[in-house]
Formats: structure tokens, sequence, C-alpha cells
């Protein structure tokens, strides 16, 4: 067996001339540019990649971007001001504050300053709140990303099992939350369940893998899942991003699990595209809502 591979790149161009059309609508109809100001704090070299990617990918899709970088030195207070400063312009309309922050900022206390309103990654507790309950402001951008190439590459999501590795705030508890739904962002075929999330303290971890149709892995580890761990012919989505001898290589062994899953995400690719065209989604939903 040979995996099909989901080309999230692709699905993710398509996206974006979906959005970059929406843009141009809203600047007709109502005179609104939507912006996105994005706080880079440090020099990572990750981050600032990450950023640049952002900004391009903003100018194509007709999103103003505006980046505020602060030095590696910045404390929380610092940090804070300029988000009280983002929040109360109107023409701001979605935040992004680019992870991971210096060791010295109190990240929990900075991500939840940002208002709701414009909290266009999702994090803050009131949009983590309405996701959970079904009714989402924002939904996540990399767990969006993933039920969007599911959707449009017709792999149905209702009363397959799913498992997820990892529990992390930012792929792993939202993306549980969002496959348990009546209704995903494509319809209730692209949700509706049964989920395991598993984690670093999960006992015979390969024995809850090897049950799932969907296999969404995000936990950081190169390599991680092997073909032993994989139901043959399930789908498999790697949201790993690991530098690994110069290459950048995911959560799965992908030269291993390609040949025994029925459909598999590539690393690079794969959910990374989607990532960012969810947060221009989610950027054009602020503009549109303000």
């Amino acid at each position: 067996m040979t995996a099909r591979i989901l080309d999230g790149k692709h699905i993710a161009l398509q996206i974006r001339k979906e959005i970059a059309t929406e843009v141009a609508a809203l600047m007709e109809q109502r005179g609104i540019q939507p912006c996105l100001a994005a706080i880079l704090v440090g020099d990572d070299p990750a981050s600032q990649v990450y950023v640049r990617n952002k900004e391009i990918a903003c100018e194509k899709a007709g999103i103003q971007s505006r980046l505020f970088r602060m030095p590696s030195s910045t404390t929380t207070s610092e940090l804070l001001a300029l988000l009280a400063q983002l929040n109360s312009d109107p023409k701001i309309h979605g935040i992004l504050v680019q992870l991971p922050l210096p060791k010295q900022i109190q990240e929990r206390e900075v991500l939840d300053a940002v208002l709701p309103a414009k909290d266009v990654d999702a994090f803050a507790p009131e949009n983590v709140g309405l996701i959970s309950q079904g009714r989402p402001r924002y939904l996540p951008c990399t767990p969006h990303g993933v039920l969007q190439l599911l959707g449009r590459c017709e792999i149905e999501t209702v009363g397959k099992e799913v498992v997820v590795v990892g529990r992390s705030d930012i792929v792993g508890k939202p993306l549980v939350s969002m496959f348990l739904q009546k209704s995903g962002p494509l319809g209730p075929t692209n949700a509706n369940s049964t989920v395991t999330c598993c984690h670093s303290q999960s006992a015979d971890l390969a024995k809850i893998t090897r049950r799932a149709d969907i296999l969404v892995v995000a936990i950081g580890k190169p390599n991680f899942i092997t073909a032993e761990m994989v139901k043959p012919g399930a789908v498999v989505i790697d949201v790993g991003i690991n530098r690994l001898d110069g290459k950048i290589v995911g959560d799965v062994d992908f030269e291993s699990v390609s040949k025994i899953a029925g459909a598999i995400t590539p690393v690079p690719g794969g959910i990374g595209p989607l990532t960012i065209a969810m947060l221009l989604k989610n950027t054009l939903t602020a503009a549109s809502n303000s």
C-alpha cells in the first residue's frame, strides 16, 4: 500500500484565493481593509521566518499587515502596554503575538490581554469557551486547517475513531473539541467523531494509536510515530515541524508510515500552509464583524 499524499499547500492556495475575493468585496462594499498586527519579541530565527511568511500571505490576499518588533529584553508590562494600544485601535482587526516569547515574559498574561474580538489565534479564554460550546467566534488556526484539509480532500470524520496525540492548548485540546462537535467548519461530516486524546502519561500508546481511523500527531518529537503504531489504511495527519540533521521533518516517520497508511500529510507542505490560510480567514472575519 502506498498512501495518498494530502497536499496542504494546494488546498491552502485555494482557500487564500477565496479569501482574496472576499477581502476585495469587503473593501468595495464597506470600504474596510482587514488589518493584522503581528508582535515579534526578540530575534528567534524561526519566528522571524513565520512572521515574514504571514506578511507575504497577507499582502497576496489584500490584507494589511503591521509588524511590531520588540527587543528580547522586553518586559511583560511593556508588551501589555503595546497590546492596550492595539486593542483600542479601530483600524486593527486582528492581533497576533508570535510565540515563543522570551522567558521573562508571562505568556499567559499576555495572551489573555488580547481583546477577544481581535484574538485571531483563538487563544483567549472566552474564545476557547465558545469553541467548546460549538459556537466559535474564531477557530484556532492549525486545528481549523486540519479539518479544512480533511473536508476538502473528501475525508469524512463522522462516526470515525479519531486519536489525537498531544494535548497542547494550541493544537491538541481544541482539535479534540472540534472533532466532538455536531457540526464542523464544513458541516456535520466534518465533525461527529469518537475522539481519544493521548499524551506523555498515556499507557500503551501504540495500542491506542492503532485503533485510529484518523490519527493526528502534534507533539514536537521528530519521527516519533512509526508504522507499527498505525492501523493499515488510516489517515495520518502530521502537525509536527522539527529540524533534524539540517532537514525539516514531522512527528511521523513518513517513510515507513506512508507504506501502511491510506493517506498522509507531508512535512513540509501539509498542515503548515493551512495554518497561515486560517489566520487570514480569521482576520477577514474580525474585519467583517467590526
